[in-house]
Formats: C-alpha cells, structure tokens, sequence
C-alpha cells in the first residue's frame, strides 16, 4: 500500500485520507507503472492492499470528507485492476528484455582478462586474508597515479574548455606534460603521442577528481586538492573509484587491431598473480601470457612482438595504482592489490573464499561471517579471534555489533550464542545489553541461566520476541523450513492462541512474518489467526504512524 499511498499524495490530493474514484486510475494505472521496483509484487498484492485500506478508512471513519462513497470507490478499484495488472507486465516484459540484453553483453565480455577459466582454481584457493581499511587507506595514500591526477585535475582547474578532435591543444598539453613530469615526445601530432597524459586524464575523471560542467568544459571538483584526504572512508572510496584504471594498463600500439589483442592482459595477470597466492616470476609470466594472448587471438603473437615487452605498460600502471611491488625479478600483490582483486572477481560474480584478517576483524565481521560459513569453520574463526582479545571485551563487542541492526535476526542470534559460550566472565556484558530492546530477551534469558540473583526474569514478551528471531531466520531458508519452525510452536490450536497475542511485540518482522503465515501454513484456522493478527498489527502501526 506504501507506494500508491505515497504517489496519492504527491500528485493526486494533499489529504491522505480523501479519495476520489479518479484518483484510483492516476495513481494505479497512470503513476505506479513508472516507479515500481518490483513490478510482480505489485501486480499481487497493490490492489487488495488499496481494497484493504479503502475499507479501513471507512470503516473507522478516516475516510475524508468530501471523499467519494466507498462502493463507488471500490467499483472503480475493480474497473481498473485488469488495466492496471496489464501495466505492470508489460514493465514485467521490458525489465526481461532489459536484462536478456545485458546478459548477451556479458557474453561478449571475454578475452585475456576474462576471469572465468579461472573459477575452478580460484574456488580452491586457500582462505585470501584482507587487510583492515587503516592500513589500506593508508597505502591508497601514497599511490603515485592518484597524487599525478590530482595534480593534472588541480592544473586544468574550473571551467577549462575541451576540445573535439583533442581535449587540449599543442600548447596545453605541453603545460600539463610539464606539471606531470612527463617528457614531451618527439612525433607528432602531439595529442596521439601521448597516451601517458590521457590516461591520466581518464583516472581523474575516474576519481572524480574531474567532472563535466557543461558540453564542452570540464572543472576540477572542489574536494580534490585535499587529497590525500583524512577519513579512511573517502580515502578508499576513491581508490575504488579509480580501480577499473588497471585497464588502462594494457599496451597501446599504433594499429587498433592489434592493440585489440592485446586487451585485458593487466587483468590476465593479476589473476594468475592470485591464483599462485601473491607471487610469480616475472619470466614465467611473460611466457604464459605470450601464449594466452596468442591462443586468444590469431594477431595476439604479432601484437606482443610488435610491443616489445608488454609487461612493461603492465607493471608500470600498477605498481604506480600500489597493486603490485616488482623486484628480484619477481612480482607481487600488495595487499591493495589483493584487495582490488578481489573485488574486480566480485564484480563478475566470481567466488574467492576472502576474509579479513583475524586481526582486523570487528565483532561485526566475525558475526557475518560466521553465519555463512559450516559450524566447524566457524568455530575456527571464533577461536582465533578470541585469542586477540580478552573474553569480557570480546563479549561487550559482539553484542554492541548486534545492537547495531534491530532488523537482523541472524547477527542477534549468532552474538548470543557466542557470547553465551563464554559463560559468567560476560554477565557485565549481558546487564549491559538489558538496555537494548532487541537484545533484552536474549539478556534476561542468559542472566536467569547463569543463575544471577538481582537479574530481571525472562517475560512473555522477551520469550515472544526469541519466537520471532526464530521464525525470520527459518523464513530466510525457505518455506519448508519456516512451516517447520511454526509446527516446532505445537499444534494448530497452540500456535493461534500465540498468534493471538504475539502480534503486540514491536518486533521488526512482525507484520511479514504474520502474513507469511497466513500464506504457507496448511491449517486454514492458523491461515484466519495470522490474518486477524495481521490486520491488528497494522492497525497499530498506522495509529503510532499518525
């Protein structure tokens, strides 16, 4: 009901609670199809929930005066749901079209730095530790790359004007060539003997050092001559902005084609770097991916000897974007480098088992984690947390991280079991957590367990919000699952006296849970509970609203 609610406001009436038939199809028909973001769902429930709601406000009086008569208002909502169902599948047909286009277009995506052959290999790696942020924001503030484009950003200043054929002129490519310390090449013209400059340019444009202002000027952004920037936040923020550059890397030669060949060996070799843990020769690289590239393309041979030695552009580019440290004829991944990669593999849907480093892991990484991983794992990233740390500081962060989200069920029942296990040393922790309402129940029921004399005891209200926790982690595993834990409650007569009552608890899943009952229990007597649960909750909530 939320969004034809909304929509009624903004474009039909400035009083919620007056309605007019003709309101019915502007809103519906006219206005949702545009903005809905799940059109199936729409198509559903938009319609018996307007029903619902017209109902409510007459019933209870709300219904404003000067509004039109419910039966009309109704008569007109059943004129238009066929227009309006046919509305939201043919957003329905778009969206499919939409996406069975982007899915040929990553077909298309294939080459030397396509990372799927690599699934397999990757999948069997062992645990990838990633560094915590301080020190990655501090590496990202040296990378040379990002210290050059902000300087060339700075240089072109505001309101700098671009032209067609080259975004700078002869004479302004030798003043940013300068304020770079680039040499300025002998061939000309002189804006295609300078790919360095460009490629600068773009990062900038990348980290949006630079931004258009207009069809033909572009500014540098107000922020950029403070970078390095203080916060950790933005400082990693904009290096991932700029990660995508590693392409640029590629060598660029004097014939399209063959320089085509050659496109995607920066990310060819970051992924064999990772597949060998961090480390290669740089000899056996060059061999691999000298018969990668010719394998790819029929001019991949003709392309590497035409450049010479390919790695060079390679390894320049990010050893300058601080991915990787060359030396002793070797290469190898910093831990930034680690880190992009990582994510460029997450950008492709691409599985790699990384996690961050025991040592820097917060309480609220461990809790995440670990309701992904099997119990064994789990157990394992638990204890050598736990040896960094004393288990009275270990027990007051891991509920301060499952106070942090009152919607997340699963952290607040992970945080209370591993601070459960730790037994008396974290009672201050659990008194502490009575003052959280999402934690309380949880709080109180360990406290009773341990035996603590001026401990509150468990309420109704506390055993009802454990009930709750439950049934929203069981609904996140299916149906089976969730009609499961609801049998778990007894039978059918016990679970609609729960239901009776459990929908008073401000629990944050409550009104979803209500009607997922209603939907997949087989007893149609706890199908009717939940519903009359659900209306009771929803009314609640819409008089606190108001």
């Amino acid at each position: 009901m939320g969004p034809a609610a909304l929509w009624h406001r903004l474009i039909a009436r400035d009083d919620v609670h007056l309605w007019k038939r003709e309101d019915l199809r502007m809103v519906l028909v006219e206005r949702l199809p545009q903005v809905v973001e799940d059109p199936d769902a729409a198509a559903d429930g938009t319609v018996p929930a307007v029903r619902s709601y017209l109902t409510f406000l007459s019933d209870t009086g709300r219904l404003a005066e000067g509004s039109d008569d419910l039966g009309d208002l109704l008569d007109e909502l059943d004129a238009v749901e066929e227009d309006f169902i046919e509305a939201m599948e043919e957003v329905l047909g778009e969206r499919d079209w939409d996406e069975d286009d982007d899915e040929l277009d990553e077909e298309e995506v294939e080459g030397l730095g396509d990372f799927e052959p690599f699934s397999d290999e990757l999948a069997d790696l062992p645990t990838i530790r990633l560094r915590p942020d301080t020190e990655l924001a501090a590496a990202a503030r040296e990378v040379p790359l990002i210290h050059k484009a902000r300087d060339l950003a700075v240089w072109v200043g505001r309101g700098r004007e671009v032209g067609e054929d080259s975004l700078l002129n002869d004479d302004e490519i030798r003043q940013a060539l300068g304020v770079l310390g680039l040499p300025e090449p002998d061939e000309k013209p002189l804006a295609h003997a300078v790919p360095a400059l460009w490629n600068l340019w773009n990062l900038a444009v990348d980290l949006e050092f630079l931004t258009p202002d207009g069809e033909d000027t572009v500014s540098v952004d107000e922020d950029t001559a403070a970078w390095p920037f203080d916060n950790d936040d933005d400082v990693l923020d904009a290096w991932m902005l700029g990660l995508h550059s590693v392409d640029y890397g590629d060598p660029e030669l004097d014939d399209d084609d063959l320089t085509l060949a050659l496109s995607g060996l920066t990310r060819a070799l970051l992924v064999r770097l990772l597949v060998a843990e961090g480390e290669r020769p740089i000899g056996e690289l060059r061999e691999e991916l000298a018969e990668a590239a010719a394998e790819f393309d029929d001019l991949g041979a003709a392309a590497w000897e035409e450049a010479g030695d390919p790695l060079v552009s390679v390894l320049e580019w990010l050893s300058g974007y601080g991915m990787v440290t060359v030396g002793d004829d070797r290469v190898r991944l910093t831990p930034l480098g680690t880190e992009g990669i990582v994510h460029l593999l997450d950008d492709d849907d691409i599985e790699v088992d990384a996690r961050p480093a025991i040592d820097a892991m917060t309480a609220l990484d461990l809790l995440s984690l670990s309701a992904d991983l099997p119990e064994e794992e789990a157990d394992a990233e638990f204890a050598a947390w736990m040896r960094l740390r004393e288990p009275a500081t270990a027990a007051e962060e891991l509920l301060e991280a499952a106070a942090e989200d009152e919607a997340d069920a699963l952290i607040r029942v992970q945080a209370a079991s591993l601070v459960g296990s730790l037994g008396p040393v974290a009672v201050p922790a659990w008194r502490e957590a009575l003052n959280e309402p999402s934690l309380r129940p949880y709080a109180a029921t360990h406290l009773a367990q341990l035996g603590i004399e001026d401990a509150p005891e468990p309420s109704q209200g506390d055993t009802h919000w454990l009930i709750l926790d439950m049934w929203t982690i069981s609904a996140g595993l299916g149906r089976p699952e969730f009609v499961s834990s609801l049998h778990d409650i007894g039978p059918a007569p016990v679970l609609g006296s729960l239901l009776e009552v459990i929908w008073k608890v401000p629990h944050p899943h409550v009104e979803e849970l209500l009607e997922a009952i209603s939907e997949a229990h087989p007893d149609k007597q706890v199908a009717k509970a939940a519903k009359r649960a659900l209306f009771k909750a929803r009314s609640k909530a819409s008089a606190t609203a108001e």
